[in-house]
């Protein structure tokens, strides 16, 4: 009966964390990839129309697969928004090189590494008019945005700043996906933290904790990926490979 007992957690950490991350790393083998950052392309995907031709105010969380292998595992993450009637973009996000917090480096919805991105969750209207400003004291606050900040793994990293303005920002009413290392990173040691949306979060150094509320749903954290159930918009959330179920917006 014990060893059954011990059995037991050993075959859902197989399950949950395993398996669908050997399932990433299977299928990241078999995609075309460049073999350098300079042979990659950078350039706009066409995800996102001209600021022009969109008259509400918006906020859009886009993610894209970053590069390398790493890729099989993570993705690299950031922000776009523009109030109502701009002609122009905004994009804020963190890189390894410099300082960390960048805005405009690149096209909105640029490819990471030659991937595609996609919009992780978007909020339009009055809503986002309200919020835009929130979202820009959010990335000016950023705690992590000196030279020498940035850790690749477990935290801070780009997926860290994103989560941060999030959590600053719960409104927004987005989370980014389980595969997103590094958005777990709340600092150093142990943190507990409740932010203003009600979700409560646990994090050791960003490798081990625990996330539950309405905008996460449960989930159990673990060496930078997640698994877990969002509970309001049905959906299972896999380490590497991402969220399936309901859209998160």
């Amino acid at each position: 009966m014990l060893r059954i007992l011990l059995l037991w957690p050993l075959v859902a950490f197989a399950l949950t964390f395993l398996l669908p991350v050997a399932l990433a790393g299977l299928w990241w083998t078999a995609q075309d990839r460049p073999d350098t950052w300079r042979s990659a392309d950078w350039g706009p995907s066409g995800l996102l129309p001209a600021a022009e031709a969109v008259r509400p105010a918006t906020i859009h969380v886009l993610a894209a697969r970053t590069g390398g292998p790493k890729g099989a595992v993570s993705v690299h993450s950031w922000l776009v928004w523009k109030a109502e009637g701009a002609t122009r973009w905004t994009r804020a996000e963190v890189v390894g090189w410099g300082r960390p917090v960048r805005r405009d480096a690149y096209a909105p919805d640029a490819r990471w590494y030659s991937n595609d991105p996609w919009i992780v969750g978007s909020v339009q209207g009055d809503a986002a008019s309200s919020l835009i400003p929130a979202v820009e004291d959010a990335v000016a606050a950023y705690p992590w945005g000196d030279r020498g900040d940035y850790v690749i793994w477990p935290g801070p990293n780009s997926n860290t700043f994103v989560a941060h303005v999030l959590r600053e920002v719960p409104a927004l009413g987005l989370t980014l996906p389980p595969h997103a290392v590094g958005r777990d990173w709340t600092g150093p040691g142990v943190n507990a933290q409740q932010d203003e949306g009600g979700d409560l979060h646990l994090s050791w150094n960003g490798l081990a904790g625990l996330s539950l509320g309405p905008r996460t749903g449960v989930e159990m954290h673990l060496l930078g990926q997640a698994f877990g159930l969002d509970l309001l918009r049905p959906a299972v959330k896999l380490p590497g490979i991402g969220r399936i179920g309901t859209p998160a917006t």
